[in-house]
């Protein structure tokens, strides 16, 4: 695999990883493990509140073996497709056309569509976020989410396609 594409979620005030993202490092950390030459792209902005997500995933990383080397960090991205838009632009860049997409299971279909759209091979290396993991309010809420915001994003990332 060419890169590890991680995707971010929501950082506790007090800087620590949600639920959500915790759940999508550790995917990404298992990732780099069984791929050693891979770089994880750890993509993620400043939401409501800081640090970025992206640095907040580095630091778990890098806490959980993976060479501080091997680490991109996307920290302008807020979204999955701006994720995406900036994943496939260092992708080009560096002459990569392959990923694996680690982020939570109900979000991979998504993350990947995006990517497939910009031209990019991958498969998926989701985090369980099923029932279990989620309760079942948060579960339905993502899950009715992601039924919403696929369509929307592959229709605003075949707009973009040519820009990028």
């Amino acid at each position: 695999m060419e890169l590890i594409l991680l995707l971010g979620a929501a950082v506790r005030p007090d800087g620590r990883p949600s639920a959500a993202l915790a759940r999508r490092i550790a995917a990404a950390a298992k990732a780099a493990e069984i791929h050693p030459k891979a770089m994880v792209f750890c993509s993620g902005g400043v939401g409501r509140h800081g640090p970025s997500e992206a640095s907040v995933m580095a630091r778990d990383l890098v806490r959980l073996g993976v060479a501080p080397a091997r680490l991109v960090l996307d920290e302008a991205s807020l979204d999955t497709l701006q994720t995406a838009v900036a994943a496939a632009r260092y992708m080009r860049a560096e002459r990569l056309t392959r990923c694996l997409v680690c982020t939570d299971s109900y979000h991979a279909p998504r993350a990947l569509a995006l990517m497939r759209v910009f031209g990019m091979q991958g498969r998926m290396w989701p985090a369980r976020a099923g029932l279990r993991q989620m309760g079942p309010a948060a579960w339905a809420w993502m899950r009715a989410r992601e039924a919403l915001a696929f369509p929307y994003d592959v229709v605003l990332a075949v707009m973009k396609r040519r820009r990028i």
